[in-house]
């Protein structure tokens, strides 16, 4: 890939596995010149369980995981070919796709981090070169492998035209929480706070009420149990400085019991406020500005705890302008483009590396 802006299209499945979010822009892998159509292909119930059951797995090459990687391939792919077919003339032929895959183990303190997904496949399926694998090599030179996404961060603070003075957050409220603080000179500090929306999701989905607490209104329905999240904060982890990053089902042994639906919904909630809170006390400097992304902005019960704790304005994306819905799939597409130009896409303030390191594996179609 040349310097000169391209189109590239981004594919993210998260934690939350709810689908394959497909996003398009224009980049040259330093700042965006255009974003472009996105859309959503949510999975079936039977894949998100197939996903789900390899969750904690280091053995990708099992038969079981092999499968579960050849069908999301598919599905990315399909996704890609449904986007490009209604995208328009001029979105139709991308240069690059930014292919994260789906990760279903995140051990940094094990040298460990697996996201499946056949990027060659992928390649050849659609005929577009695919970067894939973007969090081995920071891994492997002793970083965290995550967040990946606060150079993209970057970027589009750098672009918001209403940006305040100072210090500005950016919160990603997935199934795993985490932040980016940027600088006014553009340095960046960021790291995973604890869980985003996966401990609610799980809690609502074992009492049979959905897939997750919807416009929040189990959390608001409850009552935190502040004990039980003051013992949950006890965690080393929450004592660590940034940069740091964590597995989404990290927490997941110490569950709330003996609560009812609507309380524990709210002391999950609170547990995901208290440690987005803690970590910001980690800073070097209080952010004078939140923006909020990912699935968790549109729950009202975490939006308004978070307005508390933190104590300035905390903003949806879209009220700065951005899509919150497509934020990661553009970041990966971002981040292929930099890839591509052997840009670094981590830093010592973000995933703890050493120094400044490129990532990704290119694959191009037969």
């Amino acid at each position: 890939m040349n310097t000169h802006p391209a189109v590239a299209l981004g594919l993210m499945s998260g934690t939350s596995v709810d689908g394959v979010d497909a996003a398009l822009l224009v980049t040259d892998g330093e700042s965006v010149s255009a974003f472009g159509p996105r859309r959503t292909f949510p999975y079936a119930a039977a894949t998100r369980a197939r996903i789900r059951a390899a969750f904690g797995r280091d053995d990708r090459e099992a038969p079981e995981v092999r499968a579960v990687a050849e069908e999301i391939t598919h599905l990315h792919a399909d996704a890609v070919a449904a986007l490009l077919a209604e995208a328009g003339a001029e979105w139709a032929s991308p240069e690059l796709i930014g292919f994260h895959g789906q990760t279903i183990l995140h051990a940094p303190e094990r040298g460990v981090t697996v996201q499946i997904g056949d990027g060659a496949l992928l390649a050849r399926l659609t005929g577009v070169p695919v970067v894939a694998d973007f969090r081995s090599a920071d891994v492997a030179a002793g970083g965290q492998g995550a967040p990946l996404v606060p150079v993209f961060h970057r970027a589009l603070v750098r672009g918001w035209a209403g940006r305040p003075e100072g210090w500005v957050a950016v919160l990603n409220l997935g199934g795993v929480a985490n932040l980016t603080a940027i600088a006014p000179g553009g340095a960046m500090i960021a790291c995973d706070t604890g869980p985003g929306n996966a401990l609610i999701d799980d809690w609502v989905a074992r009492h049979g009420a959905g897939d997750c607490d919807r416009d929040g209104r189990l959390a608001l329905a409850g009552r935190a149990d502040d004990a039980w999240i003051a013992q949950a904060m006890g965690a080393r982890f929450f004592l660590t400085p940034p940069p740091k990053s964590l597995d989404r089902d990290a927490f997941a042994p110490i569950a709330p019991g003996a609560m009812s639906l609507q309380d524990g919904a709210a002391t999950l909630a609170g547990f995901t406020v208290k440690a987005v809170a803690v970590a910001a006390e980690q800073l070097p400097e209080r952010p004078s500005a939140w923006v909020v992304t990912g699935g968790g902005r549109h729950n009202p019960a975490l939006m308004r705890g978070l307005a508390a704790a933190l104590g300035v304005p905390v903003l949806k994306a879209e009220d700065v302008g951005w899509d919150g819905d497509a934020l990661e799939a553009q970041a990966f597409a971002y981040l292929a483009a930099r890839s591509a130009r052997g840009l670094p896409q981590s830093f010592p303030g973000t995933t703890g590396v050493r120094q400044p390191l490129p990532g990704g594996a290119m694959h191009r179609p037969a």
